[in-house]
């Protein structure tokens, strides 16, 4: 089993750093896990172009290389480069999956009834989109498992990795920088708040490691040095 973070994320606008507007481009935390037969590409969140670039750059490969893209939720600037991974198969948490293609069922259909042509072509490729992405298994590889983590979005998730001497959980926007760990808070534009905060709870309680969903990996501050 070997993870590694090909490139580390941000956040449009830092709540905690008392920034106000999009001060930068956001984008997520990209991760690698390779195990077995699997090489799983977590939030491909840059352009594809810099995204191979990373990837040729961390870890000596490229795109073709990669069996599986998992993503922690269906927010757009988790998956700009997904289309770089065309042959691999797409992963999105069941839950995730079904709400956000609810929502956009909805969106399409009243946007075609209220002669709006273009957003709805807009939803229509979206609706397609989703329909390329796979439920994600319970067990995504050995000693890779999936870790509901809804809050954010209805059914974001991140993965558990349950190794020899520690746990690793890849978190995904539940906690998003040192900053949000460190003063417990969640963000803010969350689908539910409630949520978010037992979801942040629940990845302080189980892992002794932490790759946040727009920061680096970092030890969790709740356990003991080891």
């Amino acid at each position: 089993m070997d993870y590694r973070v090909i490139s580390i994320g941000t956040l449009a606008s830092h709540p905690l750093w008392n920034e106000r507007g999009e001060v930068r481009t956001a984008h997520a935390t990209t991760t690698l896990i390779r195990g077995g037969d699997r090489c799983i590409l977590v939030d491909p969140s840059l352009p594809g172009e810099i995204l191979e670039a990373r990837l040729r750059e961390r870890c000596g490969f490229g795109a073709e290389r990669i069996t599986h893209v998992f993503l922690t939720s269906f927010r757009p600037d988790l998956r700009r480069g997904l289309r770089v991974f065309d042959e691999a198969t797409w992963w999105l948490a069941e839950a995730e999956r079904e709400a956000v293609g609810r929502s956009l069922l909805a969106g399409f259909e009243q946007a075609r009834d209220e002669g709006e042509p273009e957003h709805a072509e807009m939803l229509r490729e979206e609706i397609a989109l989703l329909r390329r992405f796979e439920p994600a298994p319970d067990h995504l590889a050995d000693r890779v498992d999936l870790f509901p983590l809804p809050g954010r979005t209805p059914g974001s998730a991140g993965l558990l990795l349950p190794l020899p001497r520690f746990t690793l959980l890849i978190c995904g926007d539940a906690i998003p920088t040192i900053e949000h760990l460190e003063k417990g808070q969640v963000l803010a534009d969350c689908f539910s708040l409630e949520q978010a905060r037992e979801s942040f709870a629940e990845a302080v309680e189980i892992a002794d490691l932490l790759i946040l969903g727009r920061d680096n990996l970092v030890v969790n501050p709740t356990r003991r040095p080891f």
